[in-house]
């Protein structure tokens, strides 16, 4: 039984129990569904304000540039330098932030909140806060971030933006990614309370209304995260899945730690969420791995890394057809095609579109096609919302920016369609 003390060795017995009797089979492709999942209607663009057009092909030309992107941190203290705080971020405010930040107080984050709410979409909050190795600043800085989570949980339920509100949460804000990768380490050799992880929301009215999705982050520190996430879940998802974990379905064991946990809820009896992503640090841990001579943990081709992605979606889907109140996903993408998998997938297993169970994620300011074409079909289509001032979202931005740059790099369909609706308006669409 998976008590509040835990060690790596009682967990992943535990993982492993009946996973061997668990295959996926190959996945087929899905024919194309119609004319709308193509994702190649502009006309989704004419929700967009002028000036939203207009920005969004600005600063999706500038990140099309891989020398921008790739110094963009760089970039951004020359600017500060040179600009000063406040000139730094009279330049930011209009363009880059405004694309893919919320704003910065409750009523600048509420409005942007109920205009993606008019839309036909859902807002995911997002705290901007995540360290890495080295970067830790004390004790304070977690007790303060500790607060900021929860005033995240607090303000998602707070607010009536919609219904089954969601908020991304980074383990590596509350707890020192030193302590995160001594604990994978050592853990097998000792046990952990992890009563005192989960203990501040204890007595949060808010925790049992908002689903808390866990972000993974790199396979240095993921065991240690993954169990206390499995240990939240233990604790709080008896009646509904309200604590998710994130699988990268890039790493070769992703779809393994996938099947090992849902069957480690099926036997504890608690409701299971996942977030599924690709992943977004391929690069370093590549680096890393060549540096400690050790196996790469990333799949060798994109097409590997696919159908790692949509087999495991389908195993998902298959729990959720039969026992949607007990199993959740968010199918966080913007691979089309995976998309196109899942839309198939749910048509074919009786899902309802809209029933809570299956719901699809981008990226806000990101993949907005997609999205609103999802959200005018019927589907529930989250945006991640990134908030906070300028200082405390650049630093995330960049993260972000150089984890993703490929993809940012190849959004040229999306800045085709958005060019073809900004003509439209103009009369030059002839």
């Amino acid at each position: 039984m998976l008590s509040s003390r835990v060690t790596s060795a009682g967990y992943q017995s535990l993982r492993l129990v009946g996973t061997s009797a668990v295959r996926v089979a190959a996945v087929k492709q899905p024919e194309l569904l119609s004319s709308s999942m193509a994702f190649e209607d502009p006309s989704a663009f004419r929700v967009k304000s002028f000036g939203e057009l207009l920005r969004a092909l600005g600063v999706f030309r500038l990140c099309s540039f891989p020398m921008l992107v790739n110094n963009c941190g760089k970039l951004m203290s020359l600017g500060r330098m040179l600009l000063g705080r406040k000139g730094f971020s009279l330049l930011l405010r209009p363009t880059v932030y405004a694309q893919f930040v919320a704003g910065e107080n409750e009523r600048e984050i509420s409005q942007s909140m109920q205009k993606i709410s008019m839309l036909g979409m859902r807002p995911m909050l997002a705290v901007p806060i995540e360290e890495d190795l080295g970067e830790g600043t004390g004790e304070k800085r977690y007790d303060d971030n500790m607060e900021a989570m929860l005033e995240c949980v607090r303000m998602s339920h707070r607010n009536a933006w919609c219904k089954d509100p969601m908020m991304q949460l980074k383990i590596t804000a509350l707890l020192s990614p030193e302590l995160c990768v001594k604990l994978t380490t050592l853990m097998t050799q000792q046990s952990y309370d992890l009563d005192l992880l989960v203990k501040a929301m204890d007595g949060n009215e808010s925790v049992n209304k908002v689903r808390v999705l866990v972000d993974a982050e790199y396979t240095y520190m993921n065991p240690a995260l993954s169990l206390v996430t499995m240990a939240m879940m233990k604790k709080f998802n008896r009646d509904g899945a309200w604590i998710w974990n994130t699988y990268q379905c890039y790493l070769n064991e992703s779809r393994s730690l996938l099947l090992e946990d849902l069957q480690l809820s099926k036997r504890e009896r608690f409701c299971f969420g996942v977030k599924l992503v690709r992943g977004a640090y391929m690069d370093k841990e590549r680096k890393l791995a060549e540096k400690e001579k050790r196996d790469d943990p990333v799949h060798q081709c994109w097409e590997d890394t696919n159908d790692s992605y949509n087999g495991s979606m389908d195993v998902m889907l298959e729990n959720i057809s039969q026992k949607p109140e007990r199993y959740k996903i968010i199918v966080a993408t913007h691979n089309e095609e995976s998309v196109r998998w899942a839309v198939k997938r749910m048509e074919e297993l009786g899902i309802d579109k809209d029933g809570g169970s299956v719901c699809f994620g981008q990226l806000l300011g990101m993949c907005d096609h997609v999205s609103l074409t999802l959200a005018k079909e019927g589907y529930a289509v989250y945006k991640s919302v990134p908030y906070g001032s300028v200082d405390d979202t650049v630093p995330y931005l960049v993260r972000r920016a150089q984890e993703n740059r490929t993809v940012l790099q190849g959004i040229r369909k999306e800045r085709e369609l958005l060019r073809k609706e900004f003509k439209r308006r103009l009369g030059l669409s002839g």
